[in-house]
């Protein structure tokens, strides 16, 4: 027994045997030292065994673009929680409860995430949920949800308010929880990659690149220049339109209409770019493991950049509208701040962190393929409030439309496709990280003996950002809720998987 961890790469498979497996006592000392001296919980999940209860935690140290794999084997039904000494473990420690692993004793509160039927904890009804509460003189509580208005998934927010300020905001999801994960081993290649597509449909580019990248790295599949780069032509066309359409809400969310009604269009014409580029506005059917379905000729090619040269002088007009007006700024300077330590403490992803000032974007930290020749620049900001979450989204649209148009002009002539060099690998693990508009997409794979899947893992950035969204709501106005809520945007059903 050991208590190191396996060097590993994103979209890279390697063996199980060579996951180094220690008593859980080692590996709970082992996540806590790594946590603690700046790495992060990328992923920690439970490995189903007959006569073992086995931990798989993934740990990425961004500042040396390092990613590591170790295995704990449970005595018995229970083990020492981790939560307690490490923040980023509370959510996977419940999740691996509820879904039949191992209990961690001492979790602070051990209580569901997704309310699955067959859950280990006491049964509770979808939404049957223990809150916390404030007591106390003028303390108040507030419930919004789980339905809400307009087309959108179900989810409760509870408010702990003194009069307009919130002590304390918990969310409680899980409502439409789909059983993804338990369903991908069994599923065909082609279900898989439409579950994959449909984890979070406003992420279909980010989610799809994932789970082919896990399934190339078993089967050792080189997927071809052009493909690669059509990928991630497809994925920063999905975080322009997403970013451009949530600075348009957050303008509508301060009664601000130009920079609204402006973004509502521009992010019309980015989604039907993708629309001319793979024939629907959200990438579906793009993506399948060993390449892409569709061709950019020179026509599309033309029509994009031409699109393009519009779509960019747009965006930056409609934007600049917002830090050009006092009223504006005045509602975003300040609100929904999270601190740079808070931000590490929960394992915050994506924009979020980065307006923290924390440097993380699988892009350039751990580039997947066609962003390994020339990573994506990080795009940070300081205060971690509202208007630094707006101005990290911002430049990354004319980041990504500034790719988008380079790389139209120079797509590598190779094929679309390649067939795998072999079959699957058995007892084989891959865990395939990308950059979606939200953050950190990541999608493990493990096989079994005969090459087949026997586990299959995900983690949208969401489940690693509502708490942070939560945080950034204490001790602010309850009317800056609508305000903080869309400049992190996060995803019910990425969560609710």
């Amino acid at each position: 027994m050991t208590t190191s961890w396996l060097a590993i790469r994103n979209a890279h498979a390697f063996p199980l045997s060579e996951v180094p497996v220690c008593p859980i006592t080692d590996f709970r000392d082992l996540v806590i030292r790594q946590v603690a001296a700046g790495q992060r919980l990328v992923a920690l999940f439970h490995i189903p065994e007959d006569g073992h209860a086995k931990l798989c935690a993934v740990l990425a140290d961004d500042g040396n673009r390092s990613l590591g794999a170790t295995i704990g084997v449970a005595e018995g039904d229970r083990y020492p929680s981790l939560t307690p000494d490490c923040l980023q473990a509370h959510l996977f420690e419940r999740e691996i409860a509820e879904n039949g692993g191992p209990l961690p004793e001492g979790h602070p509160w051990l209580k569901p995430v997704r309310f699955p039927r067959n859950s280990a904890l006491p049964h509770r009804s979808v939404g049957g949920m223990d809150f916390y509460r404030v007591d106390g003189q003028e303390v108040h509580e507030v419930a919004v949800g789980p339905v809400h208005a307009g087309v959108i998934e179900p989810g409760h927010f509870r408010f702990q308010c003194h009069g307009e300020i919130v002590l304390h905001l918990e969310i409680s999801l899980g409502y439409q929880h789909r059983g993804v994960e338990t369903a991908f081993p069994g599923a065909t290649p082609v279900m898989r990659r439409l579950m994959a597509e449909s984890v979070s449909g406003d992420s279909t580019a980010g989610h799809a690149t994932a789970y082919c990248g896990s399934m190339e790295a078993l089967s050792r599949t080189r997927v071809p220049g052009r493909a690669r780069m059509i990928r991630n032509i497809a994925q920063e066309l999905e975080r322009a339109a997403c970013h451009i359409g949530d600075l348009g809400a957050l303008a509508g969310d301060v009664g601000f209409l130009p920079t609204s009604s402006f973004c509502g269009r521009i992010r019309g014409v980015v989604l039907n770019m993708t629309a001319a580029l793979c024939g629907n506005r959200f990438s579906r059917g793009l993506l399948r493991p060993g390449g892409v379905t569709r061709d950019i000729d020179k026509p599309i090619v033309a029509h994009l950049l031409g699109q393009l040269r519009t779509v960019r002088r747009d965006a930056i007009d409609a934007v600049n509208l917002l830090w050009e007006t006092p009223t504006v700024m005045a509602r975003f300077e300040g609100t929904g701040v999270l601190t740079r330590e808070d931000a590490v403490a929960v394992g915050l992803v994506g924009p979020a962190s980065r307006a923290c000032g924390v440097a993380r974007d699988v892009r350039s930290t751990f580039p997947y393929a066609g962003y390994d020749d020339a990573p994506i620049p990080i795009q940070t900001e300081e205060t971690g409030d509202v208007l630094a979450r707006a101005r990290v989204r911002s430049r990354e649209v004319v980041q990504s439309l500034d790719y988008v148009g380079k790389h139209l002009l120079d797509l590598p002539d190779t094929p679309l496709f390649a067939e795998p060099e072999a079959s699957t690998e058995p007892d084989a693990m891959v865990v395939s990280m990308t950059e979606g508009w939200r953050g950190e997409i990541v999608h493990i794979a493990m096989t079994d003996g005969s090459g087949a899947l026997s586990r299959y893992k995900i983690v949208d950035p969401s489940f690693h950002n509502w708490f942070g969204l939560a945080m950034a709501m204490r001790n602010r106005g309850i009317s800056d809720f609508p305000l903080c809520n869309k400049s992190f945007n996060l995803s019910y059903c990425g969560f609710d998987l």
